[in-house]
C-alpha cells in the first residue's frame, strides 16, 4: 500500500495521531543524522518485528527512548498486530526484505515529517 495513504490514514486515529517527537528527540535525529537513524530502524525492525515468531509481541517496541520507537507507534509499524491492521502484512510469517524496506521507509518519512513540521 502507499505509504503516503497510510501515513495519512494514521493522522485521523486519535491514538496514532498523539505520538510527536519532542524537542530531544529532534535534537538526537539531527545529530546522529538520518542515515545513522535509519540504520537503527533496520536493526530494530529486523530482530523486533520481522521475526515469524515473537515472544513479547505487542510489548517488544518501548513508547519512549528512541525517536524510531516513537514512530513505530505513530506508523502502526510497533507490533505485528498493529502491522497487520494497518498496513494488511500477515502476521504468521518472516518479514521479506522488501517488507522490511516497507516498514523502515515508513517510519522515516514520519520522522522526516516531524522534524520538518517543528
Amino acid at each position: 500500500m502507499n505509504s503516503e495513504v497510510i501515513l495519512n490514514n494514521l493522522l485521523k486515529s486519535k491514538f496514532r495521531s498523539s505520538f510527536k517527537l519532542k524537542d530531544i528527540d529532534i535534537k538526537y535525529v539531527k545529530d546522529k543524522g538520518m542515515d545513522t537513524i535509519k540504520r537503527h530502524a533496520y536493526d530494530f525492525i529486523t530482530k523486533r518485528l520481522a521475526p515469524k515468531d515473537i515472544k513479547n509481541d505487542g510489548k517488544q517496541t518501548p513508547m519512549k527512548g528512541h525517536p524510531v520507537f516513537i514512530a513505530q507507534h505513530a506508523t502502526a509499524t510497533c507490533c505485528r498486530t498493529c502491522l497487520y491492521k494497518w498496513h494488511h502484512i500477515p502476521k504468521d510469517k518472516q518479514l521479506s526484505q522488501e517488507e522490511i524496506d516497507y516498514v523502515v521507509n515508513i517510519i522515516m518519512k514520519w520522522i522526516n515529517r516531524e522534524i520538518n513540521s517543528k
